[in-house]
């Protein structure tokens, strides 16, 4: 009888790992997380609230299944069950989000329009911002004013526990903030509810970034 491998999820939530293996198939198949790179990360519903589920680090994204996950807390981003798998690299971003938001699902890719908007805006030494106006879709972003908002830039540090405290500190004392944020020259996280409205919130954003990359004055 063929093992079933120690992915360190808890029992019972191979759905939850196929569904985060099944879009991590369509970001790439769109070429927003090529190779290796984004990682995605589910919330567990109800009790389990303290527990999220992420991507493995240094796995195909176009290859992943169900056992390719891991189990972390939420707030923190600590491995619940060590095993052979490790949590992606970003787990700490993640973890700022659910502590700070009321996120079901958090998304982090490269796609290429966010990334150019990333890199352009500047963000070397401190966190900037990058306007967002008069887009129609900016209503798909769940906004409470849909005419206007700013998305926070972060530096690309190295260190990525310390890019994770500036999130976790923009997001909360901010007091409207869009459901996503870009890191310079890195790509672009967005959350949500859940993985669908997450999914969605990125292709606005991705959309409105082609806009701008365009040159829409």
């Amino acid at each position: 009888m063929t093992a079933v491998p120690d992915t360190g999820a808890p029992a019972g939530h191979e759905a939850v790992g196929a569904e985060l293996a099944r879009y991590s198939r369509m970001f790439y198949e769109r070429g927003w997380m090529p190779g290796t790179s984004g990682n995605l990360s589910v919330r567990l519903p109800g009790a389990e609230a303290d527990t999220a589920l992420i991507t493995a680090s240094g796995r195909a994204k176009g290859e992943l299944t169900a056992h390719d996950m891991v189990a972390v807390r939420a707030g923190s981003g600590e491995v619940l069950h060590p095993g052979p798998l490790r949590a992606s690299a970003e787990t700490s971003i993640h973890a700022a989000v659910y502590r700070t938001t009321d996120a079901g699902a958090v998304i982090h890719v490269h796609s290429p329009y966010a990334t150019v908007a990333a890199c352009r805006a500047g963000a070397r030494e401190h966190a900037t911002s990058l306007e967002l106006t008069r887009f129609e879709l900016l209503k798909g972003l769940g906004l409470d004013a849909a005419e206007r908002t700013e998305v926070p830039v972060f530096p690309n540090w190295p260190d990525v526990p310390r890019i994770a405290a500036e999130v976790a500190g923009h997001l909360g004392r901010a007091e409207r903030c869009p459901p996503g944020l870009l890191i310079a020259d890195h790509g672009i996280t967005v959350w949500g509810s859940d993985l669908a409205q997450a999914r969605n919130r990125l292709e606005c954003f991705e959309a409105i970034c082609q806009l701008l990359t365009l040159g829409v004055d």
